[in-house]
């Protein structure tokens, strides 16, 4: 690995050049955009499976005696409760009751958590959690370089890992049949420790496609195996790699928020739908619970979802009104935070922040395309989802 200054490149690198891959900056990480092409990595997910590289995400373990009370501190959810092998979607709330970062925590173990954070937010989380863990028996160690991470979405992806030799149940019987077993039992948001290739891997059932999935962490030098095995099993199932820009449809059809976009130090939870995720139900203090329990002010903005007409997208930044009228003389009522022609569903949808009087489903409102305004009605998230067995 380079330098956290210098440009960055995943222990798949080669394997993506090999692909013909094209290739995009991310938080300094030279990560695949596509393959083919975004509509076909799109279809392919929804459809039967892609393979991602997500090697570019943050792992961070915390450790210790008191590991779990200092994460019920340090962040806005009750991780002590939950069991091992467990994830759990939480937040990393500022003082202010801002969000630097959304998050998976997995506990691995009794005192023994693993955070995934976004690549851009790594060096702040890892800052923020040693500051708030530092009164408590928990060590905290940034463990992103030592670990890589692949993804299979899509309905096919179970059929898929089971297909591909090598996997083993850490210690258990080591065989196919107890390794599938206990994968295919598997449930969503829980994790299973195993082997491949007598390596140990972590292999979690979930994602962030709004498909059934599996995200596999496992050693860096361990990753270009593993992913040529589940190519080659997956190829008579329709698996294909999948870059950065189909994955941001997937979330986007999914109703998922992305930092950056629709979450940010500005954001208060609620805003975004996410007051769910700040336990003010738990009987110990945590760091933005005062401003979580004052909420944003009546008139901030909400998320919603927008979904349009024809074909034109309304893209990150583009002005939301009431009406409408070109000049000038209505309301602004909010901001667009994600857009694309939906790939599914086959006409252009969004999620902007509006004010709340304009946030009610089935609302009519306009954005500003370019210099035109095209209609959009206000539309309850998620806009796909799939159908569950």
């Amino acid at each position: 690995m380079t330098s956290n200054d210098a440009e960055r490149f995943s222990p798949l690198h080669d394997a993506h050049q090999d692909a013909g891959a094209s290739f995009t900056d991310f938080a300094g990480w030279q990560m695949p955009v596509r393959y083919s092409s975004d509509l076909a990595e799109h279809h392919a997910v929804r459809t039967a499976a892609g393979l991602f590289d997500l090697s570019h995400m943050a792992e961070i373990l915390v450790l210790g005696h008191e590991a779990g009370a200092a994460l019920d501190y340090a962040l806005a959810g009750r991780l002590s409760a939950i069991g091992i092998d467990q994830a759990k979607y939480s937040l990393l709330l500022s003082r202010s009751g801002g969000i630097i970062d959304d998050l998976v925590v997995y506990r691995t173990g009794d005192d023994r958590y693993m955070i995934v954070a976004n690549a851009a937010n790594r060096h702040q989380v890892v800052e923020e959690l040693r500051d708030r863990t530092a009164p408590f028996d928990a060590e905290v160690y940034d463990e992103s370089d030592d670990i890589a991470l692949i993804a299979v979405q899509g309905p096919a992806s179970l059929s898929i890992l089971l297909a591909t030799p090598g996997f083993a149940v850490e210690g258990g019987a080591n065989d196919g049949d107890d390794f599938g077993d206990r994968l295919a039992s598997l449930k969503y948001y829980w994790s299973l420790p195993a082997l491949y290739e007598s390596h140990p891997i972590l292999i979690a059932r979930t994602g962030y496609t709004g498909e059934d999935g599996f995200e596999l962490y496992l050693a860096p030098d361990n990753a270009r195996q593993l992913w040529d095995a589940l190519l080659e099993a997956g190829a008579e199932q329709g698996l294909v790699p999948a870059g950065l820009a189909s994955r941001d449809t997937l979330r986007l059809e999914a109703g998922m928020p992305l930092y950056g976009h629709e979450l940010g130090l500005d954001t208060y939870p609620a805003q975004a739908g996410l007051g769910r995720v700040v336990n003010l139900a738990k009987d110990t203090d945590f760091v933005g619970r005062a401003a979580s329990e004052d909420g944003p002010d009546a008139e901030a903005p909400v998320l919603v979802g927008l979904m349009g007409h024809g074909k034109r997208a309304a893209r990150a930044g583009y002005p939301v009104y009431a009406t409408d009228a070109t000049d000038g003389a209505d309301e602004k009522v909010g901001v667009v935070t994600s857009g694309a022609l939906s790939p599914t569903i086959g006409v252009p949808i969004a999620m902007a922040y509006v004010a709340p009087r304009f946030a009610r489903p089935g609302t009519e409102l306009h954005v500003d395309v370019r210099g035109t305004r095209l209609g959009f009605t206000v539309t309850a998230l998620p806009f796909y989802s799939r159908k569950k067995n």
